[in-house]
């Protein structure tokens, strides 16, 4: 087992100490939110609502996942390997799950106390002043779950390599692993519950009554609000929180591989030097004088980012040998390369960096509301509903080609710079992988603002207590955070491809090493080697391909469905308020939120489980089905579809969005006029594509990545001796196909149950109709 030095010892522990200090720092940062003013108490009455609805929301969540959580830490104890690693795996499975949720319930405890000070510092303060101190609220917000996500995720690796040594990257892959499960279930449950709420409030309110987005007369104000904050913040801060934590485990699995030692240091200091770059980012993202909120945010995002890169470098000089023949632990391989290690790891930090820097120029092109792509999506508004959403999908489209070309780039840039050596270009797509996340607090900031400046323009419109400037000010910090949403998605999807492809040297390791164990040699022809092939003119790869790529296709339209059928019991509901309580429009009668609120919970956690246990399982049906070769081919596949759907989706969806808020702010016949309604359909149908859908895949592709880490040893001994079990190994793959396939069956049957409240069938009052 590969022993770390003494000084490689004090290292990592000096990373654990700056892990704890960002923890610090986030309290800092939380203090700093809560000490502004909370306004009137119409607004505290508000956000109260909202607090409790996003606290009830989440806890329900956490007891479902709870048993679930329980069931796979003994399944993994039941993995193939030595006893003490298995059961460290497992133990950090529930660690990483428990920070994923620890990160979630922060982000969405702090923003919904953040939402409430943003609409007050609108109401109370005047001109730039009142927006500045906006900005700095809701970005300091973000802020603090930012180097909560940093802290917690360095310290949860320093510690395991503290206490594992050579066996860490082994335990490490639960604690990714359990990263990756929660973050994947709380974005498709936030996802469905905020996308249904703000779905069937724009068809009613909007479309229907004509009343403003956040009108307290529409019964779904409130749930939509709530959505805001258990999809938005605590979905997305666990997404980043897993992001975080399965590059870094990456990373470190492939250094001890390539690098030995150095390696599974090395990855630890990069993502420390993150931490104190974050805190330098979160503090030089002021808004000065009238300038815009986003070239303040992009300022930040682009000094933070390369100091840290510059940090990188002198680090690498310092820490690494000139040679990799000096690397101690070091492959044979890797022994005569010719190259300087000190060079080729600054530089894929720096490819990283700059590939952040790429995707949030590109992102933003395509989404904010001074650019000519999503003007062009609200200049078609004037011609009808269609051609906005015609004209959504093409930019989205586009820019799913352009992103994804960004990040082939990037990945053929590290290859060359690995002089051709696999291994150790699979260990640079990792280290570029940390280097794009050593900005992930300011990016986790980013994030986090737009739904902070989202639920504070719904408070000030529901209280009626910010005057007409004050509501421009919301909703150009609304339009920011669109537009900044939106980057962090695409963000996101990149460290996902990068993880992913570099995980794919551990899944390769992990069978190989599984075979060495064996003692087997598998034959050069037959169908064991056929299932042992990585090669993908293998037809039974291609298969694997094609099921990896359908994959992401069937995941993506469950959750858009799960949205729909959820959205159209909130339309029902909110129309059966307006029809028995004609009150309600004429403010003599409150509304009845809290139901509301309960259908979303109920719906959001029941719809929730058909893509998790597609995403679980479907690898499992593949690998012991097919073999290890097809199953490669199944990851293969869901990468490559899966960074076009999730851009794709992303960014139309920015792009509906921000084109709504062009044509509100007074373009293209402004609020209340047909074009006006027409972007009002384009944002509805982009809800769940950039809310629930596209973001969901980030973690689809890392839950499916680990999975099959952790199951490729168990199809190997399944497959290669000559005694192999095939039967039982059939026998497995046909329980998960129909444990996926289960659970699809059952959500399709739920379809054409939904009933409005009063007995009325569905089919009696079609959504979209105008009263």
């Amino acid at each position: 087992m590969l022993q770390l030095g003494p000084t490689s010892l004090v290292i990592v522990a000096v990373i654990a100490v700056v892990a704890l200090g960002s923890l610090a720092f986030a309290v800092v940062l939380r203090r700093q939110v809560l000490a502004a003013g909370d306004g009137s108490p119409a607004m505290k009455t508000i956000a109260t609502a909202i607090q409790e609805g996003a606290s009830a929301y989440l806890n329900r969540q956490f007891r479902t996942l709870a048993l679930f959580a329980v069931v796979v830490f003994a399944l993994l104890f039941l993995l193939p390997g030595d006893a003490g690693v298995r059961l460290g795996r497992s133990i950090a499975f529930l660690v990483g799950a428990g920070f994923s949720a620890a990160i979630g319930y922060l982000g969405m405890w702090l923003a919904t106390r953040a939402n409430l000070r943003v609409a007050a510092a609108a109401s109370t303060g005047k001109g730039d002043s009142a927006r500045q101190e906006g900005a700095r609220i809701a970005f300091r917000t973000g802020g603090a779950v930012g180097m909560s996500v940093v802290g917690l995720g360095l310290l949860g690796a320093a510690a395991v390599v503290l206490v594992y040594r050579g066996d860490a990257p082994a335990v490490l892959e639960g604690f990714g692993f359990g990263a990756a499960l929660l973050a994947m279930f709380m974005r498709v449950g936030g996802g469905i519950f905020t996308k249904a709420a703000d779905v069937g409030a724009d068809l009613v309110g909007k479309v229907e009554q004509g009343i403003p987005e956040d009108d307290p007369r529409n019964a779904a104000t409130i749930a939509d609000n709530v959505g805001d904050n258990v999809g938005d913040c605590a979905g997305m801060a666990a997404d980043l929180f897993e992001s975080y934590a399965v590059t870094l485990v990456a990373a470190l699995i492939l250094g001890k591989a390539t690098m030995g030692e150095a390696g599974l240091v090395f990855p630890l200091i990069v993502t420390a030097i993150g931490a104190l770059v974050a805190v330098l980012g979160v503090f030089i993202t002021k808004v000065r004088g009238s300038e815009s909120g986003l070239r303040a945010i992009y300022r930040g995002f682009y000094v933070s980012a390369l100091i840290g890169a510059a940090l990188a470098a002198v680090a690498a000089f310092i820490y690494l040998p000139s040679s990799f023949a000096d690397l101690s632990g070091v492959g044979e391989t890797l022994a005569d390369h010719d190259g300087d290690p000190r060079l080729v790891s600054a530089v894929a930090v720096l490819v990283g960096v700059v590939l952040a820097g790429v995707i949030l120029a590109i992102t933003g092109y395509f989404t904010g509301t001074t650019a000519k792509p999503t003007r062009t999506v609200a200049a078609a508004s004037r011609t009808g509903a269609a051609t906005v959403v015609l004209s959504g999908i093409g930019v989205g489209f586009e820019s799913a080609v352009y992103t994804a070309g960004i990040i082939a780039a990037a990945l053929c840039g590290l290859f060359l710079l690995s002089g051709g050596s696999i291994w150790l270009a699979l260990f640079l797509i990792a280290l570029a992988g940390c280097g794009l996340l050593t900005t992930v607090g300011v990016i986790v900031a980013m994030d986090t603002f737009g739904p902070v400046s989202d639920n504070a323009q719904g408070i000030a419109e529901m209280s009626g207590e910010v005057d007409e400037e004050g509501a421009q000010i919301l909703t150009d910090l609304d339009a920011v955070g669109n537009t900044t949403k939106a980057i962090t998605k695409g963000i996101a999807i990149a460290t996902a491809v990068l993880a992913a492809t570099a995980l794919f040297g551990s899944y390769a390791d992990a069978v190989s090493m599984a075979l060495v164990d064996l003692g087997v040699t598998p034959a050069a022809e037959g169908m064991v080697a056929a299932m042992l092939s990585y090669e993908i003119i293998s037809p039974i790869t291609l298969v694997g391909v094609i099921l990896g790529g359908s994959t992401v296709f069937l995941f993506s339209g469950l959750a858009i469905d799960a949205v729909t059928r959820a959205a159209g019991a909130i339309v029902f509901e909110v129309r059966r308020q307006f029809r028995e309580n004609p009150g309600i429009m004429t403010r003599e009668t409150r509304p009845e939120y809290a139901r509301v609120v309960d259908i979303c919970t109920k719906d959001s956690l029941r719809e929730l489980a058909t893509p998790g246990l597609l995403a679980a399982f479907a690898p499992i049906a593949v690998g012991f089905g097919l073999g290890v070769g097809p199953l490669a081919g199944f990851l293969g596949g869901a990468i490559g579809a899966g960074v076009l759907m999730a851009v794709f989706l992303a960014n139309s969806g920015g792009a509906w969005d921000n084109a709504k808020k062009i044509v509100e702010d007074g373009h293209y016949g402004g609020k209340n006029s047909e074009g006006h309604e027409a972007t009002i359909i384009g944002d509805t149908i982009g809800d769940p594509f950039k809310d629930t859908a596209g973001p969901a895949i980030n973690p689809l592709l890392k839950v499916m990545n680990l999975v099959s880490v952790l199951i490729a040893p168990a199809v190997v001994v399944m497959s290669v001796p000559d005694d192999a079990n095939h039967a039982l190994r059939i026998g497995i793959a046909v329980v998960a196909a129909l444990i996926a396939f289960g659970a699809i069956l059952a959500s399709k049957l739920r379809a054409p149950q939904l009933e409005v409240s009063n007995g009325e069938p569905a089919e009696h009052e079609p959504v979209g109709t105008r009263s």
